[in-house]
């Protein structure tokens, strides 16, 4: 099975997403499990933490690149010379907080794409079923850095 690794760049300590446990055409469901030693814990209300909510929708974010990838993929777009870059966060609503030691359980649906831009919803909620967060997002497909245009001038 491939890893989460092989699909989005984001690499420890700055990946939220362990594995993906479904999936369907536009949907996509990944667990993260939240570490008692994760580093932002250490700063982030010493003797009571709680994990940034900026990190909770890095998460839903990086599941819906997850998703972007496996979906682009199949329709067999070039994704060494694209990276989805967030364009917009709406109706983010956070409901209760995370702690160290909660499993977290990510969804993200592709609710609409236009050429280059993507619209996505996402939804965080705890293995025991608290609602964690929703929030709506968009991105934008754009040519990785480095990488000479896909269709250049002729000189």
């Amino acid at each position: 099975m491939e890893s989460i690794e092989q699909m989005i760049p984001h690499r420890p300590p700055f990946l939220f997403v362990d594995e993906i446990l479904a999936e369907t055409d536009d949907a996509l469901t990944t667990r993260r499990k939240i570490r008692p030693e994760e580093d932002f814990f250490k700063g982030h209300y010493p003797g009571n933490p709680i994990m940034p909510g900026v990190l909770i929708c890095e998460a839903v974010f990086q599941s819906g690149a997850v998703l972007l990838f496996r979906q682009l993929r199949a329709q067999g777009e070039d994704l060494s010379r694209l990276t989805p870059v967030l364009t917009r966060i709406t109706e983010g609503k956070f409901r209760n907080p995370v702690r160290p030691g909660d499993e977290l359980i990510i969804d993200v649906r592709l609710k609409e794409r236009l050429g280059r831009f993507l619209f996505m919803s996402g939804s965080v909620r705890t293995a025991d079923d608290r609602k964690v967060l929703t929030v709506d997002f968009s991105v934008a497909l754009v040519e990785t850095a480095g990488t000479p245009p896909a269709n250049p001038a002729s000189p």
